[in-house]
């Protein structure tokens, strides 16, 4: 699964690399099962960790201040905005 190359280029300048490829993993876990259930997720996570250390990853890395609205997805939306006016829509 491939991010649109301003939005990965985005994503890879802003967060670590770890994170940015669990974040590739739990989208694509999103699109692949359709469930939004953390214990879900935790449970089709492909690392080899046990269950109980998957849930606590996956919780601790969606509550981590770099992804904060004003901190990670305003800028993404400018970055958008300013695409589209580019663009011309």
């Amino acid at each position: 699964m491939d991010f649109l190359p301003f939005y990965q280029d985005y994503l890879e300048n802003t967060l670590s690399k770890s994170k940015f490829l669990l974040l590739r993993i739990l989208v694509w876990l999103l699109q692949v099962h359709k469930q939004v259930r953390i214990e879900r997720l935790a449970a089709y996570l492909p690392i080899p960790i046990l269950y109980q250390s998957r849930r606590k990853k996956i919780q601790r890395f969606l509550v981590k201040p770099c992804l904060s609205l004003v901190l990670f997805w305003f800028p993404l939306i400018k970055l958008i905005t300013a695409n589209c006016k580019l663009a011309g829509y």
